[in-house]
C-alpha cells in the first residue's frame, strides 16, 4: 500500500484488494442491436451467399468443374451449411469456439474426403470467405462491418483448423485399414490363396508395378509398427509399390519394382538397399514373378528360406531363397527339393552318366582330382573337363564347398526321386 501523500492508491487495492479482477464490462446496447441488425441481414442472404460461392468455385477452380454432379451438390450443401452455421455461431458472441467439425463438415459422406484433397478444401474455403468478404458492407448494419470482419477472421481460423482435424482423421483411418489389408495380402499370399480378391485387393492398395518381390526377415527387439513403416517409407522412396506384414516376430515384405532394373539383375538389386532395416539375423529374398497374383511363390520361398537359414550361419545378408535350396529342402520344402532335381539332377543325367558318375566318385574321395582318376581309369585332365561341365550345366562348381554341398544334397534327392517313381 502506498502511504505517501499525494500518491494515488495501488489499483490493485481498490475492488481488487484480494487479488480478484474486476467484473468485465458488458457489451453496449448499441453493439448488440448492431449486431441483432446483422445476424438479420445475414439470414435473409444465406441462400444467396451460398449460391455465389458455388458460381465463384466453377469460375475460378479447375478441379471444381470437372468434379461429378454428386460431389458437386455436397460440396454445395458443405458451403450452405458454413455459412448457416457462422450466422448461428455469431447470432451469440459468448458461445465460445464453434462447433465447425459437425455443422459443417458432418453435412457431407466421409467419401467426400476421397473426392476432394486437403488442398482443394482450402481452396473452397477461400471462395467462400471472399464471397463474404465482399459483400460485408451490404451485409452489416450501419456500424457493424468491423465487428463482421472480426467474426468471419476468427470464424475462418476455426474452419481451417477442422479442416485439417477432417483429414487427418481420415488419413489416420484410412492408414489403418491399410495397414489391415496389406497383412491380409500378404497372409492370402503366404497361405496360397489365389483367388481374384488378391488383385482386387492390389487395385485397392494403389498396387501397379511388376515385376514382384517378396523379402522375409525377423524383429529386432522393438515396435513393429514402426519397423513396418520404416520400410513402407523407405520402399516407396525407391519407387516400389509395397506391402508389408507382421506375423508374431517375422517381418514379410512384398514390392512391386517396375521395370528400372535390368532383368539379370533381379531381384537382389531392387531390395538390397531395404535389407538394413530388418533386425538381425537373415534377410531372404524370394524370386522375382510376373505380377501379385503369382507372388505367392515368391512369398513363401522367402519365408521357407528364413526358417532355414539358420542351417547356413554364414549366408550373405541378404541372401536368394534359391541359394538356400538344400537347407530348404532338408527342412522338408518340397518346392525347393522338387527344383533341385529339375535344375540340378536332371540335367546331369540327361548328360550322360559320365558327368553323374564322376560327380558322384570325386565327392566321395575328397574332392581329390587325382583319387577320382584312379577309381575311374582316366587321365586327371578328362575329370577335370567334366567337372567343368558339371558347372556349366548347374551352376555349382564341384571344387567348391558351397558348390559341393548342393550337388551332393540334389544328387540324393534325384536318386531318391527315381526310385519313389519306380
Amino acid at each position: 500500500m502506498n502511504t505517501e501523500p499525494g500518491q494515488p492508491e495501488d489499483p490493485e487495492t481498490v475492488d481488487g484488494a484480494h487479488g480478484q479482477e474486476p467484473d468485465p464490462k458488458p457489451e453496449p446496447v448499441a453493439q448488440e442491436e448492431i449486431r441483432t441488425e446483422t445476424v438479420r441481414r445475414l439470414e435473409r442472404s444465406m441462400g444467396t451467399l451460398g449460391t455465389a460461392a458455388v458460381a465463384r468455385m466453377e469460375e475460378r477452380l479447375v478441379w471444381f468443374r470437372r468434379m461429378s454432379a454428386q460431389d458437386r451438390s455436397w460440396i454445395g450443401l458443405v458451403a450452405q451449411s458454413g455459412v448457416a452455421a457462422f450466422v448461428d455461431w455469431f447470432r451469440d458472441p459468448h458461445r465460445g469456439r464453434p462447433a465447425i467439425t459437425v455443422e459443417v463438415f458432418g453435412t457431407a459422406p466421409r467419401e467426400l474426403t476421397r473426392s476432394v484433397s486437403l488442398q482443394q478444401t482450402v481452396d473452397m474455403i477461400r471462395v467462400v470467405i471472399e464471397v463474404v468478404e465482399g459483400q460485408v458492407d451490404e451485409l452489416a448494419a450501419p456500424g457493424g462491418a468491423q465487428q463482421l470482419r472480426e467474426a468471419i477472421l476468427r470464424y475462418t481460423r476455426e474452419v481451417a483448423f477442422s479442416s485439417a482435424k477432417v483429414y487427418a482423421r481420415a488419413a489416420e483411418a484410412r492408414g489403418a485399414w491399410d495397414a489391415r489389408l496389406e497383412a491380409l495380402v500378404v497372409d492370402a499370399l503366404l497361405h496360397g490363396d489365389r483367388e481374384d480378391g488378391l488383385q482386387t485387393w492390389g487395385s485397392a492398395l494403389g498396387w501397379s508395378h511388376t515385376p514382384v518381390i517378396a523379402m522375409a526377415g525377423e524383429l529386432e527387439d522393438k515396435d513393429g509398427g514402426k519397423v513396418l513403416e520404416d520400410l513402407r517409407a523407405a520402399a516407396r522412396r525407391l519407387g516400389h509399390d509395397v506391402l508389408a506384414g507382421l506375423q508374431g516376430r517375422r517381418v514379410v515384405v512384398v514390392v512391386g519394382v517396375g521395370d528400372r532394373y535390368p532383368a539379370a539383375e533381379l531381384p537382389m538389386v531392387a531390395v538390397e538397399p531395404l535389407s538394413g532395416l530388418f533386425g538381425p539375423g537373415a534377410v531372404v529374398v524370394g524370386p522375382a514373378v510376373p505380377d501379385l497374383g503369382a507372388a505367392g511363390a515368391s512369398v513363401r520361398a522367402a519365408v521357407n528360406g528364413l526358417r532355414a537359414a539358420v542351417a547356413w550361419p554364414d549366408a550373405p545378408r541378404p541372401v536368394l531363397a534359391d541359394d538356400l535350396l538344400p537347407e530348404r529342402a532338408l527342412e522338408g520344402d518340397l518346392q525347393a527339393r522338387s527344383q533341385l532335381v529339375e535344375e540340378v539332377y536332371l540335367p546331369l543325367r540327361g548328360a550322360g552318366s559320365p558327368l553323374l558318375d564322376t560327380l558322384s566318385v570325386y565327392l566321395e574321395h575328397a574332392s581329390s582330382l587325382e583319387a577320382t582318376a584312379r577309381m575311374l581309369f582316366v587321365h586327371p585332365n578328362t575329370v577335370r573337363y567334366r567337372l567343368s561341365r558339371i558347372a556349366e550345366l548347374t551352376g555349382h562348381i564341384p571344387s567348391d564347398g558351397r558348390g559341393s554341398f548342393v550337388l551332393r544334397v540334389a544328387v540324393a534327392l534325384g536318386r531318391l526321386s527315381e526310385i519313389r517313381q519306380g
